[in-house]
């Protein structure tokens, strides 16, 4: 069914290969919402930082841990009560330089992925501004709980991060 210059967005639909649709997440209304928002920040003061930590063997994951700022903030609290993506990630910080970072940001008990980053630093240990890099990340459902896992080319490197997101 064709639409001229709908009023209500809600009418366009994306149906998924089951051919559900839910208005919360399949309409161009909620796309736009997604896409033109004003994001938050973790950890939202800028006394405070997340710090990630790699494996203890050199190219390895460590082991999965929640995302929480250096005041016990949890990343998961923001998605407590509404489910949210996240917007984008800043590197903000690095133990060592000329190293390669990978980490991967997770959800719930099943460790559900919901973003993948790999990252050189360079040959300084802190790094331009221009590492912010903005993504558009699997949304995770409220009450979830949220966990990092990092590897490094050194064992038990570590990056402090922040992140932009946004809940729903």
């Amino acid at each position: 069914m064709p639409i001229s210059n709908p009023t209500d967005l809600s009418l366009i639909q994306h149906r998924d290969d089951d051919e559900t649709w839910v208005r919360e997440t399949d309409s161009l209304e909620f796309l736009g919402e997604a896409h033109s928002h004003v994001t938050s920040l973790f950890p939202a003061s800028s006394a405070n930082y997340v710090t990630f930590t790699a494996g203890g063997v050199a190219n390895t994951f460590g082991a999965w841990a929640e995302i929480v700022d250096d005041a016990a903030n949890k990343l998961s609290d923001v998605f407590a009560t509404t489910p949210g993506h996240m917007c984008g990630v800043l590197m903000e910080d690095l133990s060592v330089k000329d190293k390669r970072y990978l980490f991967e940001v997770a959800y719930g008990d099943d460790k559900i992925i919901v973003m993948r980053h790999r990252f050189l630093a360079g040959d300084v240990k802190k790094l331009e501004a221009i590492t912010f890099v903005p993504l558009r990340a699997l949304i995770i459902p409220a009450g979830e709980t949220v966990y990092y896992r990092l590897m490094c080319e050194t064992a038990g490197a570590t990056c402090e991060i922040s992140f932009r997101n946004h809940a729903h």
